[in-house]
Order: C-alpha cells, then sequence, then structure tokens
C-alpha cells in the first residue's frame, strides 16, 4: 500500500496504484477495489452508504481501503473521481441507467414485452462502450493484430461467440489466424505453441473459464503479446495482457447479453482491414 505522501493526484494514477497493489490486498480490500475500477462514475457520484450497499462491504472498510492508498479518507478519493469526470453525460453513470430502467420494468403489472427490454438493456450497454473505450486502444489493438506473426483467438463458455466471430472473420480479411475452440482438450497443449512473434485475443467475463486463464498464462510465459475482452481491469485475463478492452454487458432477467462484445469485435475487425486492405466486402 502506498504511503500519505504518495497520494495520486489524478484518477488514472490512482488507477494504476490499484492495479499494482491488487494482488497485495486482502480479500474485502480487493472486492472495493474491483467495485472502483469497475464503476467509477458511481464511485465519484454516489454516497459512501450507497456505494458500500453495492460493493456489498461496510462503509468502514471503504474508508480504510481509501487511507491505505494515503487519502485522508474516502470523500477525498471521490473528489478525485469527480475532477476525472470527462462530461455532464458520462457522469450520469451506465449503471444508474440500468437501475432505473430495471426499476421501471419491474414496476409494471401488465405484460412485459422481452425483446424491448433486451433491445433497451443493450442500447444502453452500446452506448456506455461508445463512451467508455477510447480511441487509442482500439487503435492499439488493431496494431497488434497488425503486427502479429499468428493471432490466437479463444473464448469459452458464454464468450465462445464472439471468439468464433473474431477468428473466422480475420480469416475473411487474410490475417492468419487459429481459432482455439477447445474441442478434444486440446487447450492446454494449444498454449505451448504460440510464440513471442504472435498475438493471444482472450475473451472471458466473470465467471472466468479456466481455460482461458490457462491460455493467458502460458502465452505470457512465451512471451506473447496479449489483448484481453473483459469485464474488469483485475479479471485473470485483463492482469496479464498488455491491452485490455473493458467491455460491460447489459443483463435482463439474469440473462447478460454479447451485443457490445459482437459490435467491439466488428468494430476491430473492419478497422484492421481499412487499414490494412482497403474497404472490403468480404465480410458476411
Amino acid at each position: 500500500m502506498t504511503e500519505a505522501k504518495d497520494v495520486p493526484a489524478t484518477a488514472e494514477e490512482f488507477r494504476n496504484q490499484v492495479l499494482a497493489h491488487y494482488d497485495g490486498l486482502s480479500r474485502r480490500l480487493q472486492q472495493i477495489a474491483r467495485y472502483v475500477l469497475d464503476h467509477p462514475n458511481e464511485v465519484a457520484l454516489e454516497t459512501l452508504a450507497v456505494i458500500a450497499q453495492r460493493a456489498d462491504v461496510q462503509p468502514s472498510a471503504i474508508v480504510r481501503f481509501a487511507k491505505g492508498f494515503g487519502f485522508a479518507g474516502a470523500s477525498q478519493m471521490q473528489r478525485l473521481f469527480r475532477d476525472g469526470l470527462l462530461s455532464e453525460n458520462a457522469a450520469l453513470g451506465y449503471g444508474e441507467r440500468v437501475r432505473q430502467f430495471h426499476d421501471a420494468v419491474n414496476a409494471k403489472s401488465d405484460g412485459i414485452d422481452v425483446l424491448a427490454e433486451f433491445v433497451e438493456g443493450n442500447v444502453l450497454a452500446l452506448h456506455n462502450m461508445a463512451d467508455s473505450i477510447a480511441k487509442a486502444d482500439i487503435a492499439g489493438a488493431v496494431r497488434m493484430i497488425a503486427d502479429a506473426a499468428t493471432v490466437h483467438v479463444a473464448g469459452f463458455r458464454r464468450s465462445f461467440p464472439v471468439a468464433a466471430y473474431l477468428a473466422y472473420s480475420l480469416q475473411q480479411v487474410g490475417k492468419r489466424v487459429q481459432f482455439i475452440d477447445g474441442v478434444g482438450g486440446l487447450t492446454r497443449g494449444h498454449g505451448q505453441s504460440i510464440g513471442a512473434d504472435d498475438l493471444l485475443i482472450a475473451i472471458s467475463y466473470h465467471p472466468y473459464a479456466e481455460e482461458t486463464v490457462h491460455l493467458t498464462e502460458a502465452a505470457a510465459e512465451h512471451g506473447a503479446r496479449i489483448v484481453s475482452l473483459s469485464d474488469s481491469m483485475v479479471s485473470p485475463i485483463a492482469k496479464v495482457a498488455e491491452l485490455v478492452l473493458n467491455v460491460h454487458e447489459s443483463e435482463v432477467r439474469g440473462f447478460r447479453s454479447l451485443a457490445a462484445s459482437m459490435c467491439l469485435a466488428q468494430a476491430l475487425v473492419i478497422q484492421f482491414a481499412f487499414e490494412t486492405t482497403g474497404p472490403t466486402d468480404n465480410i458476411d
């Protein structure tokens, strides 16, 4: 943990400190760290009591977490995030909008149009992703794809459709791709074939697929570059990645969508195609 003299000056500096010290935190403080990293706007704008309730911890634990990073208290930590908000629109908070949407839906006493629920939830998730993923991160991911001798793509369980689309589409635009599908239990063996000139695109969301975690660890050991699509900067596949694309999907009635992830995958492939081969109609 940091000392008082090391109080971070910006939200980005604080985020980097949390990531650097995450593994050394207690389980409860890791729980708070994950909430702080994944919901910065809510940390900036909500009361300490509300943040504690949503993070499922005691307010005193949040105060202890803040002091561990040199802040005088939780309010000073929150002020840092408020100063970092880019606009009033960003300050509305994706999580709060989703909660308001679900409260309105649950308040209905007559029939509910399930399709309309999923459409509305996914619209919110897509708007949030457009606001939260930096232009530099998209450009960086595209450069890493272009520079790789081979792009290995892995995503299991719920993430499988996104990985399959990425592998298929990158092949369509002429990139050498290895799609790791886990057939025959060969996932671990495939990890040994990822070289230092290769790129692994790993996709996994909580609860994280064990196969994907093992692959990212193997790829890191072999010196490969890693891009992860995940839902937290401290997920098992994010901590070893060179670049993390953080995606928060919509959840309606306990069912999580993949609309934002698929949209992001399409954007990566099409931008790569434009930069390397020009406009193409090969992707269907």
